[in-house]
């Protein structure tokens, strides 16, 4: 079937983590930008851990790593506008995922209508809320997002991670 053996005889819980890396990295993700207002001005960071949640009431989640400086500014501004990048925004997501640097230089944003959160110009969709509740997971923060609004711009192909490096859709052909 393709399976390691090593995969097949780990007891339960216990895993190399370069391995469990590896694993997890099999399952595409697109990647976005979480957006805030913080003290001193506009504050964001990379996340590939975004999913819709439920429809009704409309949620979605972020997982942000425990130790990001961003966490502060979320918590404190509680409004977010999540960034999904397009395939042309391949640098920001580099930019955002770094400390220690101005993220937001030659960025192009506006607040969003609803709630005021940067939205950044070019993106293939955005979603933004306001943090309903947050769960500590591990050395992750989950938040739980209520959406307020959202927008999407078809022409544009989503920015996709794969196995550690960054892929195109190709084509846009559907499967049968």
């Amino acid at each position: 079937m393709g399976f390691t053996q090593s995969a097949l005889a780990a007891p339960s819980g216990v895993f190399d983590p370069r391995e469990y890396r590896d694993v997890m990295g099999a399952f595409p993700s697109g990647v976005t930008v979480v957006a805030t207002h913080g003290p001193d001005g506009p504050v964001g960071f990379t996340c590939q851990s975004f999913a819709s949640v439920s429809l009704d009431p409309p949620l979605v989640s972020f997982a942000a790593t425990r130790t990001s400086q961003s966490i502060a500014a979320v918590r404190e501004h509680g409004r977010v506008v999540v960034n999904v990048l397009s395939a042309e925004q391949q640098h920001l997501s580099g930019q955002f995922a770094r400390s220690g640097t101005d993220k937001w230089a030659g960025v192009d944003w506006e607040p969003d209508e609803t709630n005021g959160a940067p939205r950044l110009h070019g993106v293939t969709s955005w979603v933004a809320g306001e943090i309903e509740r947050e769960i500590e997971a591990g050395d992750h923060v989950i938040f739980l997002v209520r959406v307020s609004g959202i927008g999407a711009h078809a022409d544009r192909e989503p920015l996709v991670f794969l196995r550690s490096v960054y892929r195109e859709l190709t084509g846009g052909d559907r499967l049968p």
